[in-house]
């Protein structure tokens, strides 16, 4: 793995050489149907229809209110400061959730269906899962921009462009005025061509979406969310006024076994719950999941998607 740039990004990977949507399959599909593949590959996302259960789901959301010190219902506790500033400046008050290595967190990276999902985005077994947080995101007092906002996580004038893989799991319905993922799938199908027509100073993070349609998509607990990394996307704003936004952030990438640093940080972040050293990931100043959780148990799976096992074993 590899960030991209001077600015800390999405992860991308240098293992891999071919666009993810020119891939050849050489695995048989697991999960995803033929209709799901070319979606994928034309649009830039597809969406797994109950990757998690709903009550594993549902439990997570509990744990993240239980973290945030928070309860859905009292109004008075949605809005308490962050506890700390993120370096990030565009990540504050954005409802992240600085908790990595819990149990059920865990549990959700380890879904055989998650896992197989990703094993047909990337078309091979050998995975690692990023180690990344949940957002819990209430009803904005004022509502703000309408639209909110459209970006990519990488940067898009980068030759050859990078390859990384995102994906949110929903754990509260998002749909109507609740926000949630938005994304430009017309500006992804047809990006060369887009571009053309774009001064060379253009912003390679935030497009110019004039004219382009901006695609809300809705999701039910337990759903999955994958989208390509140049795919561009944002979160449309809450204004429900008595709901929240729910989702765990999870995604794999090709395992880099050669890489001994790196693995030794994963399966050290895994066994102290501890926080990944990055300018996105601030962290918990309160040591909660150190406080009060116990370095999670991994199936044979999950040590290989940690990095704990090899893939060649």
């Amino acid at each position: 793995m590899q960030i991209q740039g001077e600015k800390d990004s999405h992860p991308t990977t240098s293992l891999v050489q071919t666009q993810l949507k020119d891939i050849d399959k050489t695995l048989p599909l697991r999960v995803l149907s033929a209709d799901d593949w070319e979606h994928w590959t034309r649009k830039g996302y597809v969406i797994v229809r109950q990757a998690v259960p709903r009550e594993q789901a549902e439990r997570t959301v509990e744990l993240l209110f239980e973290f945030d010190e928070k309860d859905p219902d009292d109004p008075s506790t949605w809005y308490t400061p962050q506890r700390r500033e993120h370096k990030m400046k565009e990540l504050n008050n954005t409802g992240m959730v600085e908790i990595y290595n819990h149990q059920y967190l865990w549990d959700n990276r380890m879904a055989q269906k998650v896992y197989d999902s990703f094993v047909d985005i990337w078309d091979r077994e050998d995975l690692w899962v990023a180690i990344d947080r949940a957002n819990l995101n209430p009803p904005k007092k004022e509502t703000g921009k309408a639209g909110g906002f459209i970006h990519w996580d990488v940067d898009t004038s980068l030759q050859p462009p990078p390859i990384g893989v995102q994906s949110i799991l929903s754990l509260l319905p998002q749909n109507g005025d609740v926000g949630g993922f938005q994304c430009v799938p017309e500006l992804f199908e047809n990006f060369e061509e887009w571009e053309k027509g774009q001064p060379a100073e253009r912003d390679p993070q935030h497009p110019d979406v004039t004219g382009l349609e901006v695609v809300n998509v809705e999701l039910e607990p337990g759903d999955l969310l994958i989208f390509n990394s140049l795919l561009a996307h944002g979160v449309r704003p809450n204004t429900s006024g008595d709901r929240f936004r729910a989702a765990q952030y999870i995604s794999m990438y090709p395992a880099d076994e050669s890489n001994a640093a790196e693995r030794e940080e994963r399966v050290r972040l895994w066994r102290e719950l501890d926080h990944p050293k990055r300018d996105a990931f601030p962290g918990d100043p309160r040591e909660w999941e150190k406080n009060n959780a116990e370095t999670a148990i991994l199936t044979p799976l999950g040590k290989k998607l940690l990095g704990l096992e090899s893939w060649k074993a």
